[in-house]
């Protein structure tokens, strides 16, 4: 779910063409693949699968998006969650809590005949277990694609691999990167396209974020917002009630966010939270090495194992491997 300040980043995002995101985008892969186990579903929720019942929807989100990413001079890493701090259970819960009864209403919704709502509460569900991870991994290998495991936050990961200059951006549709301090993050590279909402069809681009220019916009340092992280509610710690972004935002640039938390929440220490965003646990112990894809391997494992079609794999493997024997391959990769 993310930092909810959207309300007071509207002007700090800049719509970017596909063609000037060429580089290497630090993908955060967990809330990519919820991204795609949420949207690539049957019309009534149902996620894809092969005939032993396992999903695949997450798989065909990788293939296709990493395809498409290669096409246009983005070389993707994935950086996968580690360990999460012990102050993030809470939320674990409460997520487990949240899908659980969306679950049910999925079924529910099934039952009645009511596709929209069966398709809006079986997104809602969308859960990421071993099964989703082993798969991910195994065909990310395959593709050639370097994948990451970050000690704890993937989106810490990212945000430090941009600002070491591993990475030239990273990739999540949630804003926790910008309090991680990532210098630029790019939004919608998992979603864009056309896709349903709330019973319409939309039209989804990309869109990038510069922390700088976001600093320079609302007038207030990293540090500062983080603490109006701290404010709204963020994946660790509970907002202070009836305080949005907007709110969050005049409060901190008043200098009040100390006496804010000590009336409002007298409990709670926002100290460890802080130091998480600003000094969170990240690794240096990675490699960046892009190959072309194993296409018998690919096929082998998609549809050999889990049902997708042939024609539709090479297809699309034969779109970055084709390019791949245009150039050398350090040209290429």
């Amino acid at each position: 779910m993310g930092v909810a300040i959207r309300d007071i980043l509207s002007d700090c995002k800049e719509p970017v063409a596909w063609e000037d995101l060429a580089g290497i985008a630090a993908v955060d892969a967990h809330n990519a693949l919820y991204q795609f186990l949420s949207i690539i579903r049957q019309p009534d929720g149902t996620p894809l699968m092969n005939g032993a019942g396992r999903v695949t929807s997450h798989l065909s989100g990788i293939l296709f998006r990493t395809v498409n990413f290669l096409e246009k001079g983005i070389r993707p890493v994935y950086v996968f969650d580690g360990r999460p701090p012990e102050f993030k259970q809470g939320t674990i819960e409460e997520r487990r809590l949240v899908r659980a009864r969306a679950d049910e209403a999925w079924k529910a919704a099934i039952q009645e005949g009511d596709t929209e709502e069966a398709y809006r509460q079986a997104s809602a569900s969308t859960r990421i277990d071993s099964h989703i991870i082993e798969s991910s991994h195994e065909l990310l290998d395959l593709l050639g694609i370097p994948r990451v495991q970050a000690p704890s936050e993937g989106e810490a990961q990212a945000a430090h691999m941009v600002r070491k200059g591993m990475a030239t951006y990273a990739v999540s549709q949630d804003y926790d990167s910008l309090l991680f301090g990532s210098p630029v993050l790019v939004r919608n590279l998992t979603v864009s396209g056309r896709r349903k909402s709330r019973g319409r069809t939309i039209t989804v681009n990309p869109e990038r974020i510069v922390l700088s220019s976001l600093s320079d916009r609302l007038g207030v340092t990293r540090e500062q917002l983080v603490e109006i992280g701290i404010l709204v509610g963020t994946d660790f710690n509970q907002g202070v009630r009836g305080v949005g972004g907007k709110t969050a935002l005049k409060i901190v640039k008043k200098g009040e966010f100390a006496s804010t938390i000590a009336e409002k929440m007298p409990d709670f220490d926002p100290a460890p939270v802080r130091e998480f965003f600003l000094a969170p646990p990240v690794t240096d112990d990675y490699a960046l090495d892009w190959r072309p894809p194993d296409v018998e391997g690919v096929v082998a494992m998609l549809c050999d194992r889990y049902d997708f079609s042939e024609d539709r794999v090479r297809s699309s493997l034969s779109r970055v491997s084709v390019k791949a024997t245009q150039k050398t391959l350090d040209a290429w990769f």
